[in-house]
């Protein structure tokens, strides 16, 4: 059996779909700055597309095949969609790797990450206070 028309459609969608994906579409080029950190965006790639056509009668009642090409009478058509979103960046420090998310809870998120580097810093105060006071009698 002959390739059917709608199987060209469907397969030039989906190779100019496979074109637009690699890995720097989901993780991005990473920027380095000033003070030595490296930055890395992270994207969610969603992508859709549809296919579809229809064969076509002749009027006459024949099954529609053109007897000089032995080709059917097709009309179709494609599209696709894609959303990229970003989702989080990828910091990465000389001294820590920092995943900050790109979303409305991210202050929740970031007081839980930095929670132990707070308490280890209050304990620090706390211990200098201690030598002041013990220093002063």
């Amino acid at each position: 059996m002959a390739n059917h028309p709608i199987e060209a459609l469907m397969s030039s969608v989906m190779e100019n779909i496979k074109g637009m994906v690699d890995v720097n579409t989901i993780v991005g080029d990473p920027v380095e700055t000033v003070n030595g950190e490296v930055i890395i965006p992270i994207s969610r790639v969603s992508f859709g597309f549809a296919v579809g056509g229809g064969d076509y009668i002749m009027k006459s009642g024949s099954s529609g095949k053109d007897k000089e090409s032995n080709a059917i009478p097709f009309g179709g058509g494609s599209g696709a969609g894609v959303s990229l979103s970003p989702v989080a960046f990828l910091v990465v420090g000389k001294e820590q790797v920092r995943l900050l998310p790109v979303t409305n809870n991210a202050v929740v998120e970031r007081l839980i990450n930095t929670a132990p580097e707070l308490i280890r810093e209050v304990k620090d105060m706390l211990g200098q206070k201690k030598q002041h006071s013990g220093d002063k009698q």
